[in-house]
């Protein structure tokens, strides 16, 4: 079966409400490549994003010229090399003259290191990255975090993943988000330290440690996002089978079910950095034009709906 064919076209909706705001200044850092670059252009051209490119300008423009790009409109701070492009666009974000970074092509850790390095930039959370995913066999978005960014986090650390993904649905409407805190069995072992940290994180949310969710784990993959599943396991909870928010145990989990939910359930990803006074957007050279479009919006979306460093243009318009 084709599974595009089950597409519920869930990003339309954001995409919509983002379009209808100023487009958002963004630095594109060190957009050295044909993919990265394009990108940059056709989000120019969908009115989404105001790019800023930051990098080597020689380079930016031959790599224009032999894409046939226009840059006409875009502007350009030069810089020597990757490195310097990120510690730049930092500097852009932190005085406001941006109000969104977007990764080109240089490590995630050089910009994400020059980020942290930035008082003015980095919070007292980790910062983290979720994936907002349109699947076809499930009846809304579900978010998966974290699956690019922290590799063994820690409870504290997992406690901050949860709440930049709640704060993130609930700027985009979702009132109560429910999250499930994902483990192996939904049961507590002693001997498996994602069920000890699930658990600890149900009694968190419910203590006020964690702000605004429905928090329950540990929960297995199918209870969380199946209430058949739930119910044969005679799992009652607020949260099985109606998942907003997939809080997985490491880096390694998340990734491995980010991409299966791509390649073998057909879903889309799009996916942003959050935990940072402007949000990150970090695109792949496999994505979509649809999955950049919707990374760019919720990026548009985050910043009007928030305290983060907002350009004045669109702070005013907000």
């Amino acid at each position: 079966m084709d599974m595009t064919l089950r597409h519920h076209g869930r990003y339309e909706a954001f995409i919509e409400r983002a379009l209808a705001m100023p487009a958002l200044p963004t630095a594109v850092v060190h957009p050295c490549s044909t993919e990265t670059l394009r990108s940059a252009v056709e989000l120019k051209l969908q009115g989404l994003l105001d790019p800023l490119l930051v990098g080597p300008e020689s380079k930016i423009r031959a790599i224009a010229e032999a894409a046939e790009l226009s840059l006409a409109g875009i502007r350009i701070e030069p810089v020597e090399h990757s490195h310097a492009a990120a510690g730049r666009a930092v500097e852009l974000a932190a005085a406001g003259t941006v109000g969104a970074l977007m990764k080109g092509s240089l490590h995630s850790d050089e910009l994400l290191s020059a980020v942290i390095a930035s008082p003015r930039l980095r919070t007292e959370r980790r910062m983290s990255h979720v994936y907002v995913m349109d699947i076809p066999a499930y009846d809304k978005l579900l978010v998966v975090t974290d699956a690019a960014i922290n590799i063994a986090p820690d409870l504290d650390q997992k406690r901050d993943i949860c709440q930049n993904a709640v704060d993130f649905l609930r700027r985009l409407g979702v009132e109560t988000p429910r999250v499930a805190v994902l483990a192996a069995v939904e049961t507590v072992n002693s001997k498996m330290q994602a069920t000890l940290d699930a658990a600890a994180l149900t009694v968190m949310a419910a203590r006020g440690q964690i702000e605004g969710a429905m928090v329950d784990g540990p929960l297995a993959f199918d209870n969380a996002i199946s209430i058949e599943a739930a119910r044969a396991k005679s799992i009652t909870s607020p949260v099985a089978g109606e998942a907003d928010i997939l809080l997985v145990p490491d880096l390694e989990a998340g990734n491995m079910l980010a991409k299966q939910l791509i390649y073998f359930a057909g879903a889309d990803a799009a996916g942003l950095v959050l935990g940072a006074r402007v949000p990150i957007i970090l695109t792949s050279r496999a994505d979509p034009a649809k999955v950049r479009m919707a990374s760019a919006a919720l990026a548009r979306l985050t910043v009007a709906a928030s305290d983060l460093l907002v350009p004045r243009a669109f702070r005013e318009f907000s």
